[in-house]
């Protein structure tokens, strides 16, 4: 498999893993699975971003594999809207917190990802770097896209809960529905219900319904 779109503009250049290829290769098909794994080009090193490769998607480095999500679709971009709208709202009533999104990203465990929105209380942070942030926030929050699976997801929030995070908020635009993670406990929440509140995070309650305003009033 290679990345569509014009090579001249890749630099340094990540080509797919060995194992991705053959002779019936082709661009982006859609029988391919995400996230798909990439050779990691010369030099790359994922604590420095000026060596992550420049792509059309999204790129983590997860238990030393480069993997590669194509672009948001429709319903994904516009949840994630939404979900940063209000923590953004949020936290301009709770200024000792930071909301990040735009593939938040974070290097923790040795793992280089990234969180469609994320909340860190702003002490824990110090001051800015220009680099990945090395603290876990106390919310991860991920939006799932058409080549997501439910399974990959939860492997990604049960990541977050072993680096540190308190609290996973996992949205499926689709089904308009949350399901929150923690430690302890799992639980689903379907519009016309509202998000508990975490100890952390005081008044972050949410309903479901503002999480996917968006696509609601779309399907209307």
């Amino acid at each position: 498999m290679t990345l569509a779109g014009p090579a001249t503009n890749l630099r340094p250049v990540a080509r797919p893993a060995p194992s991705e290829l053959d002779e019936e290769t082709i661009d982006v098909p859609r029988t391919v699975r995400f996230p798909v794994e990439l050779t990691p080009p010369d030099g790359f090193d994922p604590e420095r971003l000026e060596t992550w490769p420049r792509v059309e998607g999204r790129l983590e480095w997860v238990e030393g594999r480069l993997l590669y999500m194509p672009p948001c679709g429709d319903r994904q971009q516009d949840t994630v809207t939404d979900l940063v709208t209000t923590l953004g709202i949020w936290v301009r009533l709770h200024p000792e917190f930071v909301v990040g999104t735009n593939e938040a990203g974070m290097l923790l465990g040795g793992a280089a990802r990234a969180a469609d929105g994320a909340i860190w209380r702003r002490e824990e942070l110090g001051a800015y770097q220009g680099g990945l942030r090395r603290v876990p926030p106390i919310l991860a929050a991920e939006v799932a896209s058409r080549d997501e699976s439910e399974a990959h997801l939860r492997d990604k929030a049960s990541w977050y809960l072993g680096v540190g995070v308190s609290v996973v908020w996992l949205l499926f635009p689709k089904e308009r529905e949350v399901r929150l993670v923690t430690r302890g406990a799992e639980s689903r929440h379907r519009v016309g219900e509202r998000l508990p509140p975490h100890p952390r995070l005081p008044d972050l309650t949410p309903t479901v319904q503002e999480l996917f305003l968006q696509i609601s009033a779309g399907a209307a």
